[in-house]
């Protein structure tokens, strides 16, 4: 299967994890001291001429956030919780810091050191009451409809209300409700290029991880039963 977006990050450092930022830190803040101004300048058009989102594996201070912060992040989740993720050779990450204009969902091939694609992920309404499009908080709690932050084991795939989904079990104190809330990876109308290109935003789930229709079959293929999905803000 060929990505559009596929590239080569190379050794990743992970000693790096004292960068994360302070959690008391506010989200655009956050952002703005990674990132800079490059919500402005990276978007673009892609090659369909279709609202091109910001793709924060294309630049320098997502690369290095990347490999200094989340990366050490996810592999120590997968070191702790390896008698449970039988799949170890690709992970999703998804970094909730980052505003959901951004094509923040990695799939990272870790044995290769690649990002082999990014996408659009919604996050709860619940973590964003004013529909600003960033993370305000996360929860746990059972009907927060708000996302929940940690290491998430990739269950069996299922049709529901939103077609073809994966179910999602949570690992960690912080997600150990997601299986009973219902927390799980599958496709939305209010998840698009054109969306995050027009409103500045995608719109928001109930918690769920929700993509693309029209990136929905990437990702559950290639993130399959016994894999590790990992979030963090």
């Amino acid at each position: 299967m060929e990505f559009s977006r596929r590239r080569l990050l190379g050794a990743f450092a992970v000693g790096g994890a004292s960068l994360a930022l302070p959690r008391s830190m506010g989200p655009q803040a956050a952002f703005a001291q990674d990132y800079g101004g490059l919500s402005r300048t990276i978007p673009g058009f892609g090659s369909e001429g279709l609202p091109r989102p910001l793709d924060l594996a294309e630049t320098a201070a997502g690369q290095n956030r990347f490999a200094s912060v989340l990366l050490p992040q996810a592999q120590a989740a997968l070191d702790r919780h390896g008698h449970a993720i039988a799949n170890r050779d690709l992970i999703g990450l998804v970094d909730f810091s980052a505003p959901s204009k951004a094509a923040r969902f990695y799939l990272v091939d870790m044995p290769g050191g690649q990002v082999v694609s990014t996408h659009l992920v919604a996050h709860g309404r619940g973590s964003d009451p004013a529909n600003s499009g960033w993370v305000e908080h996360l929860s746990n709690r059972p009907g927060s409809n708000a996302s929940c932050e940690g290491a998430f084991l990739t269950g069996q795939t299922y049709y529901g209300q939103h077609g073809r989904s994966r179910r999602l079990a949570g690992l960690d104190p912080d997600n150990d409700q997601a299986e009973a809330r219902g927390i799980v990876i599958h496709a939305a109308d209010y998840v698009s290029p054109a969306m995050a290109a027009n409103q500045g935003r995608v719109g928001r789930s109930q918690g769920c991880f929700a993509v693309s229709r029209a990136e929905i079959g990437d990702v559950l293929e290639l993130l399959g039963p016994g894999h590790l999905l990992y979030a963090v803000k």
